[in-house]
């Protein structure tokens, strides 16, 4: 396995260090999302109440969101599903 090393020069670049570490962590809560949304349109889970049935404005609206989500990442080159 290859080894890649990110060297920041100055304090200013220090914030650009924390990003680039913070990435798995931003990659899991947008999973995070997105399976809550999955939740709500393959199961019917209300958003505000999982143990009731969501409405179908809250099936809508989730639907629309992950697919939202998804041209978003696309937009950046990125996928959930690597």
């Amino acid at each position: 396995m290859g080894k890649i090393i990110i060297e920041f020069d100055s304090i200013e670049e220090s914030h650009d260090a924390r990003v680039a570490l913070d990435a798995m962590k931003w990659k899991m809560a947008i999973w995070d999302l997105d399976q809550k949304l999955r939740s709500i349109t393959k199961y019917g889970a209300s958003l505000t109440n999982p143990s009731q049935e969501a409405t179908s404005e809250e099936v809508d609206i989730a639907d629309k969101m992950r697919d939202e989500l998804r041209e978003i990442l696309t937009g950046y080159g990125l996928n959930l599903e690597d």
